[in-house]
C-alpha cells in the first residue's frame, strides 16, 4: 500500500505514477475521497465515544430519581457510538481497497512505458560467436544426458522436464555458488516455506493484476504455491518491528518455485526457458527507507559478479514503470546473451519496493522519536534453473560438449567438461 500521507498532500505524484504506468488515475481520485470519508467517520467516532464516556459519568453520579431517563439516554447514545464504529469499521475497509488498488509510487527516473520502453544501463562481455553452427540448450541438453524434456512431459505435462545426472549437478553447483557469495555478503540462509496464506502472498502485491500466473490451492487448504520465496521473505518478519540499528537484515531464500505461465501459449515452447517449476536463490533485505537505493545497487552488483562468474555476457536495464508489477518502485533486469535466439533474454531482476510491501504486512522499526514506520524491503535472484540455458549455450564446442564455467567446477568434484 502507499503512504497515505503522500495520497492525502501529494495526490499529483501518485497520479504521475499511475500515468507512467499506463494506469488510471481514477483510482488515485476515488482512494482521496475514502481517505477524507474514513477520517470523517473515526473523528465522529471518537467524538461520540467521547460523549458517552462523559455522559456516563454523569450517569453515575446522578441522583437516583433521575437515573432512570438518563440509563435511557445512555441507551441511546451507546446505539450511536455502535453506529459510528461500525460505520468507521466499513470507512476503513473501504479506504484499504480503494488505495491498495493503486501501484508502488515509481522512483524519479524510470522510464515511462511499458515492455519495450526500457532504458540500457550498461552491457559487459561480447556475445559468443562460433564458427559452427550452435545447437540450442533443449538440443544440448539431450545430446550431453543432462536435460529429459520428452519425459518430464509424460510425467507432468507441458512445460516440465527432468534434470538428469551432470545437468541436475550443474544446476545445484550454480545455486551453491550462489549461495556461498550470499553467505559471504551477509545473507542468512533460509529454506522456505512454498506454501503461504492469502494474506501473504496478497501483502507482497501478488494477487493483483497478476494473480493468475499463481497457483492456488483451495480444497480446504487455502493456500498458494509460491513463484519466488520473495513471497515467504517479505511474510518472514510480517506484524513485526524490526531493530535495523545494526543495518539491514539480509536473507537468501532457496525454493522451489512454481508459475502457472498463463498467457503463454505459444511462447518459449521449446525448452526450459519458460516452465511451471524451477529452483531459484532469492536475496531479500529489510532496510531503512533512506537506505533502498543503496541497497538496490548493492544487490544488482551481487547478481552481476554471478553472472560474470559464469562467463555470460549480458546487459542490465532499468525497467519502464508499465512492466514493474504493483509492488516495485523501480526495477533491474539483467538479461544475459542466448546465442541460438541471437539476443538477449532475463535471467534476473531486482526490485525495490520501498515501503509498499511493509505497509501491507505492517513490517516496521522504531524510528528515533519512538514511534514505529515501514520497513523498506527489496529482493533480487542470485540464481535459477533458467541460468542453465544461457550457460549451456554460451560454453558448447562445436563437438556438442559444454566448458563448464571455472566458477562452477569445485561444485561439481572437478569437472571440467561435460561431453556427450
Amino acid at each position: 500500500m502507499i503512504d497515505p500521507q503522500l495520497l492525502r498532500e501529494n495526490p499529483d505524484i501518485v497520479k504521475r505514477s499511475q500515468i507512467a504506468r499506463g494506469a488510471s488515475v481514477d483510482s488515485v481520485d476515488r482512494a482521496v475521497e475514502a481517505d477524507a470519508a474514513r477520517r470523517a467517520a473515526i473523528t465522529e467516532f471518537e467524538s461520540l465515544r467521547a460523549e458517552q464516556n462523559a455522559f456516563g459519568k454523569t450517569v453515575a453520579s446522578a441522583p437516583k430519581e433521575q437515573k432512570k431517563e438518563l440509563v435511557a439516554q445512555a441507551q441511546e447514545l451507546a446505539a450511536r457510538v455502535k453506529a459510528a464504529q461500525q460505520s468507521a469499521t466499513d470507512a476503513e475497509l473501504e479506504f484499504t481497497q480503494a488505495a491498495g488498488a493503486i501501484a508502488n509510487v515509481v522512483l524519479e527516473g524510470v522510464p515511462s512505458g511499458g515492455e519495450d520502453d526500457w532504458r540500457l544501463i550498461r552491457e559487459h562481455g561480447q556475445p559468443a560467436s562460433f564458427d559452427f553452427e550452435p545447437r540450442d540448450h533443449a538440443e544440448l541438453g539431450e545430446l550431453l544426458d543432462v536435460i529429459d524434456i520428452a519425459r518430464g512431459v509424460k510425467v507432468s505435462g507441458s512445460r516440465f522436464y527432468f534434470l538428469k545426472g551432470l545437468g541436475a549437478r550443474l544446476e545445484l553447483a550454480l545455486m551453491n555458488l550462489g549461495l556461498e557469495k550470499a553467505v559471504e555478503h551477509g545473507f542468512t540462509p533460509l529454506i522456505t516455506p512454498t506454501l503461504v496464506r492469502p494474506e501473504i502472498m496478497a501483502g507482497t502485491g501478488f494477487l493483483g493484476e497478476h494473480a493468475d500466473e499463481v497457483y492456488r490451492l483451495d480444497k480446504g487448504d487455502d493456500l498458494y504455491l509460491t513463484g519466488t520465496s520473495e513471497v515467504a521473505l517479505a511474510g518472514y518478519h510480517s506484524d513485526e518491528i524490526l531493530d535495523l540499528s545494526s543495518g539491514a537484515l539480509r536473507y537468501a531464500g532457496w525454493s522451489t518455485c512454481y508459475r502457472r505461465e498463463a498467457g503463454s501459449a505459444g511462447k518459449d515452447n521449446r525448452g526450459i526457458l519458460r516452465v511451471h517449476q524451477f529452483n531459484k536463490l532469492e536475496m531479500f533485505s529489510y532496510v531503512l527507507p533512506e537506505d533502498a537505493e543503496a541497497e538496490h545497487e548493492r544487490l544488482l552488483s551481487y547478481q552481476e559478479s554471478m553472472l560474470q562468474a559464469c562467463g555470460l555476457s549480458y546487459r542490465v536495464i532499468d525497467v519502464a514503470a508499465g512492466d514493474l508489477g504493483s509492488s516495485a518502485a523501480r526495477k533491474f533486469d539483467v538479461e544475459a546473451w542466448v546465442p541460438t535466439q541471437g539476443t538477449y533474454r532475463e535471467l534476473t531482476s531486482t526490485s525495490n519496493c520501498t515501503t509498499y510491501q511493509a505497509r501491507r504486512l505492517d513490517t516496521r522499526y522504531r524510528t528515533e522519536s519512538g514511534k514505529t514506520a515501514p520497513v523498506a524491503t527489496l529482493n533480487g535472484t542470485l540464481a535459477t534453473t533458467r541460468w542453465l540455458v544461457a550457460i549451456l549455450e554460451t560454453h558448447q564446442q562445436e563437438d556438442g560438449s559444454v566448458v563448464v564455467p571455472d566458477a562452477l567446477r569445485p561444485y561439481l568434484g572437478g569437472v571440467e567438461v561435460i561431453a556427450p
